[in-house]
């Protein structure tokens, strides 16, 4: 696959992944933490905040992955 290609379809899923990454996690908020205190949902949402980071370093690693060689 050529690496414009990669980086092209890893770009759209970062972004796809950042969306729904951020309607999941608020949606548990608004269910689970409706009535809880505020360090709470700064607690929750911190860690949630930096956890979507492990998916998108697997994706940008693989955009950023060796070319295949061109074949003569």
């Amino acid at each position: 696959m050529p690496v414009r290609l990669r980086k092209l379809i890893g770009a759209a899923l970062i972004v796809a992944l950042a969306v729904l990454y951020a309607l999941v996690a608020t949606t548990v908020a608004t269910y689970r933490l409706a009535e809880s205190a505020w360090y709470v949902h700064l607690l929750y949402f911190m860690v949630t905040g930096v956890f979507w980071i492990v998916p998108a370093m697997f994706l940008i690693r693989w955009m950023e992955g060796p070319a295949k060689p061109k074949q003569p």
